[in-house]
This record gives C-alpha cells, structure tokens and sequence, in this order.
C-alpha cells in the first residue's frame, strides 16, 4: 500500500522533485517506509532520480501491462471494478473463462505482459512475445440472447479500431471478419466467446479479447508471418503499452454499454473501416472455395457478395481472403 501511495505522489509531481522528508510528511509514514517503497517501485522498473537535497523525482515507467499504469491512462470517470495484469498465461481470454466460472465480476478485465497458447479464430495460434504487445481480454455479463450479440465481433473490431487511433494516432482497417490491418499487413487478432445459459438460453459470460502488435520487428514475426503482420512500431507509430490497454478497456465498455441497444453507428462505423469492400474476395469453405465480389456490410455486419453467377449472398461464418492481402494475389 505504501508503495502505491509514494507511486500516486510522484506521479502527481509532473517530474518535479519531492524529500522524502515531505513525501513522509504528506502521508504519513516513516522515512524508512518512503525508502523501501522507492527501492521497491525501482525494482518494478520505474526509474526514480535521487539528488541530495532535493529529493526524489519519478523520471519513467516501464513500458508493460501493469494495474497501476494502465489505470493511469484512464479517463477518470472509468470504473473499472476488476483489473488483474499477468506476468505471464496461456491466453488471456482462457484464463478469464476460468474465472468466470469462479463468479468473476461483469467488466473483470485481464491484460499479460506474455501470452504462451495465445488463440485466434478457428483454433489458430496468436503470437504473443514477451512484451510486444497488448494481450487483454474482457469478461461481460450482458444477459441478452445470443441473437441479440450476433454483431459483437464486428463491434469488437471498431471498438479496438477506436482505441488504436485514440492512442497512436492511425486507425487500422477492418479485413472481414475482425483482423485489423495497416498497409495491408495485420495487426490485430480479436477473438469473442459467449457462454449461454441452458434454463434462460441467455448469455452467461461474454470474453472479448484482443491482440494488438505494439513494438514487433519484423524478426519477431519470422519470415513466414512477416510477408502478413506488421506492428505499430513498424509502421512508425510509438505508444506505451499501459495507454493502448486503458483505451482498449474503455471502448470494450462503450461496447457493453451499447449492447442491446441501437448497434447503428457501429455498423456505419465498420462498414467505412471495412477494407474487403469492393474487392475481389475468395470464400474459403471446408469443401471448396469461390470467388466473389465483396458489396456491402448487413445490420449484423454479415458480408454482403456477388457471387459469379450474379446472384447475392450473406457470409456469415467461414474464412474470406480479400485480393492484394495476406498473398491472395491470382
């Protein structure tokens, strides 16, 4: 506790210098308790100056997923009931299925520095390295009918396209169904889960998680995922860690806030971000594939296209490759 407490003030101090003799005085505690929460606050990766006579003067933050960072950034009207920040987990979005089952609370949110079984669409790996990205997931309790959330994936895609652009400054583009992508390359995997009620057939639990390539060199990828992902970095933009996950937690609520609701400008929004559209696209199905031509986003961001015979059809599941990405290029 004192710690935080001693974090709080210098914090508050806008890189100015603090004696531990005032810092002692302001809340309350020994000048030995200001000492060992200084030298603890250094080991966490914080780097606190000391200068005789003057005091102590927080200079940086590590750039990592810690509680009291990422609730730095938040605006201070979020209420964020449950925040756990992970050194290390398999996935975030596995670990909060299993604390959901434990009563977590609606809105629990959990963010890892270090995911080791990170998951996407259709039991695909995600790449999670230490320290390179945001890995968070959060856990909803909506109490709606699964048809009542059947457009929550596509609002996940704009909600992390909001707090991209909010906090680097560049908004991705959306490759149906929810990859976010800059320059054509990927930079985001989103994966929703929804666990029903058997006696009330309405949801349970809701875990939106998302990963989001913050610093990777294109080494990080390896040759095969470098010709596809790219990260923030990458494509020049910096931006810390904690900042990115606060802004993804508060528009993951906006989201939660909506459901239920009129999910209108969240369709507009993704139909503009929507890079597939108007392009020449391949339906990759288990017992073939067919071309087709994208046209439009439906009310529950189904995929609107031509198919070659001229007829229209709405794709809602499967895989779809988009011409001029991820090597579709015939």
């Amino acid at each position: 506790m004192g710690r935080e407490r001693v974090y709080q003030l210098l914090q508050n101090q806008n890189g100015k210098f603090f004696s531990g003799q005032e810092i002692s005085k302001c809340l309350g505690i020994s000048r030995a308790a200001v000492w060992k929460s200084i030298d603890r606050l250094r080991k966490d990766g914080y780097i606190i100056e000391a200068r005789t006579g003057l005091g102590y003067r927080l200079s940086a933050a590590p750039d990592t997923l810690v509680e009291r960072e990422i609730r730095h950034y938040m605006r201070p009207d979020t209420e964020c009931p449950d925040l756990r920040c992970l050194e290390e987990i398999d996935s975030t979005n596995s670990y909060l299925k299993r604390e959901a089952l434990l009563g977590a609370p609606h809105k629990t949110a959990a963010a890892a520095n270090h995911q080791t079984a990170g998951r996407g669409r259709r039991t695909r790996g995600f790449v999670s390295p230490p320290g390179k990205g945001v890995y968070l997931s959060v856990l909803l309790r909506p109490r709606l009918t699964p048809e009542a959330l059947l457009g929550v994936t596509g609002m996940a895609a704009v909600a992390v396209c909001n707090a991209v652009e909010r906090t680097a400054g560049v908004r991705p583009g959306i490759k149906w169904t929810n990859d976010l992508v800059l320059n054509g390359k990927k930079i985001c995997g989103i994966l929703t889960e929804l666990s029903v009620e058997a006696e009330s057939s309405t949801a349970e639990s809701l875990i939106i998680g998302a990963g989001v390539n913050v610093s990777q060199t294109a080494g990080d990828f390896g040759e095969e995922l470098a010709a596809m992902a790219t990260s923030l970095a990458l494509e020049g933009r910096q931006v810390p860690l904690s900042c990115l996950a606060a802004a993804m937690i508060e528009e993951i609520y906006a989201l939660s806030d909506a459901l239920g609701g009129d999910i209108r400008p969240w369709v507009d929004a993704y139909r503009r971000d929507c890079v597939t559209l108007g392009k020449q696209v391949r339906l990759l199905w288990t017992s073939g594939q067919t071309e087709a031509f994208a046209l439009d986003i439906d009310s529950q961001f189904g995929l609107i296209v031509r198919l070659p015979d001229g007829s229209e059809e709405t794709v809602r599941t499967g895989e779809v490759s988009v011409r001029g990405m991820y090597g579709y290029s015939d």
